[in-house]
């Protein structure tokens, strides 16, 4: 990484570790939660967000969202829209995150009682990248090797039932 300061992620709807409204899961609107990037370094060009479940059994990290070539801004809008490229905002892509080119919330089976950690992480890139929305977790990491200058992630929980 090339840039010192760190980057610290905010949500309004949600602290570092708190519960995520249900309005950003599979069990209400399903909608992006809104975020804000605080010390942005000044040579960013681009910005990519991957979100994960750290708590599905026998998986590290189930991917939920993968979004890619945002435009360097403090501030990313909530309920970004569906599809593989969101003219909206500057032609992002969506990759292949939970099988679907969109945001999917927290939605566990009905069978998991305990409480999941979603983890957003966020990339600030000195590139745009030349990935399609075919592109899944793996190409997007490999993408960005070389490429990071700065990186900050934010967790929020869910449990089936709030």
């Amino acid at each position: 990484m090339s840039d010192d300061r760190e980057l610290k992620a905010v949500c309004r709807a949600f602290e570092n570790n708190g519960n995520i409204p249900r309005e950003y899961t599979g069990f209400g609107r399903d909608i992006s939660p809104g975020f804000e990037l605080k010390n942005l370094c000044e040579n960013a060009v681009s910005i990519a967000v991957i979100m994960d479940d750290l708590d599905i059994p026998f998986i590290p990290a189930y991917n939920h969202w993968l979004i890619w070539n945002l435009p360097a801004m403090a501030v990313i809008p909530e309920n970004i829209p569906c599809g593989a490229v969101v003219k909206e905002l500057g032609n992002a892509v969506q990759g292949r995150g939970y099988g679907k080119n969109r945001y999917r919330g927290p939605k566990q089976p009905v069978f998991v009682r305990n409480t999941h950690r979603y983890v957003f992480r966020f990339y600030v890139l000195d590139c745009l990248l030349p990935l399609e929305g075919t592109a899944g977790k793996k190409e997007l990491l490999k993408a960005m090797e070389g490429h990071v200058l700065q990186k900050g992630e934010l967790c929020g929980k869910y449990k089936r039932g709030r």
